[in-house]
């Protein structure tokens, strides 16, 4: 399996993860690295399984807008606590945006983070960003 490529390793994990057709299958960033043709299959199948075989899928993604096609229910987790749940619809009418990206910003906030970096560092890399940017 070492001379596969990403793609194709990541569509042997899901084959494999599928073989016994389980009720629940979980899916954690299915899509990255897969080429527009992969993705394409790969949410063709989530579609089949859901529809034809009744299988409840759990996916991870960061891909806002794969969530809103595919995703019947949406959960945003940000800091690792769950901030809202509902369907896209239920998401940007709670947060009065047009976009699910929108809603998702509007409850997550639009500044970037440093997750590792504590509250000091994170204001004197704010400060310098500012100061760099004058």
């Amino acid at each position: 399996m070492k001379q596969f490529s990403g793609g194709m390793k990541r569509r042997l994990e899901i084959a494999r993860g599928l073989l016994h057709m389980p009720k629940i299958f979980f899916l954690d960033e299915p899509t990255l690295g897969l080429d527009p043709q992969s993705r394409s299959q790969l949410w063709t199948l989530v579609k089949y399984l859901t529809d034809t075989e009744n299988t409840t899928i759990f996916l991870t993604t960061h891909y806002i807008d794969e969530a809103e096609r595919v995703a019947h229910r949406i959960a945003i987790i940000d800091h690792g606590e769950l901030i809202a749940q509902g369907t896209a619809s239920d998401l940007k009418a709670q947060t009065d945006t047009e976009s699910l990206e929108g809603a998702f910003l509007a409850l997550t906030g639009t500044s970037l983070r440093d997750e590792s970096a504590s509250s000091t560092e994170q204001v004197r890399g704010l400060a310098q960003m500012l100061g760099s940017s004058r």
